[in-house]
């Protein structure tokens, strides 16, 4: 007899937790959270860590949560984060958009290419921050988002890898 037949841990009959459907949405309010961490910077030096963990989950599986969620945990960041009501609501139903668009026009996906699709819907995000930032009479220099940007490309893999492990966590494998 094979000897993981006879270790106690057994994956038959185990599912999915029973808070399952709501992880995936509170860990991007929490990632949406680490704003609130006092840290004082004259000009914003980290990415949006909620949209971050908004694209990781999205892109790790499109059943987490359904695409409707985007807009009122979009809501929840343009609260805790200060920016304009509607910003985040709009940026990202418009990524979960995208991304759908892009699952349906794919047949394949790997790593490297979801890297890109998240490095793309992050600069989108940050010009059109920039942008609407500009139009309320914050004119900063467009070499200001740099820094922002370039962190928030460099912290996709740990989003994702964060992503992945809550939802295997969630999955209870």
């Amino acid at each position: 007899m094979v000897r993981s037949a006879l270790a106690g841990k057994s994956q038959i009959g185990r599912g999915p937790k029973t808070i399952a459907p709501f992880v995936a949405p509170a860990s991007i309010a929490a990632a949406s959270a680490i704003a609130l961490l006092p840290i004082v910077a004259q000009v914003g030096w980290g990415p949006s860590f909620g949209y971050l963990m908004l694209i990781a989950w999205r892109l790790l599986r499109s059943d987490a949560f359904p695409g409707w969620w985007a807009a009122p945990l979009g809501l929840w960041n343009d609260l805790v984060v200060g920016e304009p009501i509607g910003l985040s609501v709009f940026l990202w139903t418009l990524s979960m958009l995208l991304l759908d668009l892009a699952d349906r026009r794919t047949m394949w996906r790997d790593y490297w290419i979801e890297w890109l699709l998240a490095a793309v819907l992050l600069f989108i995000s940050a010009v059109l921050r920039w942008k609407v930032d500009a139009l309320m009479g914050a004119p900063n220099e467009f070499h200001v988002i740099w820094s922002p940007l370039i962190i928030a490309i460099l912290a996709f893999p740990v989003a994702a890898w964060a992503a992945s492990r809550l939802d295997r966590w969630r999955l209870g494998r």
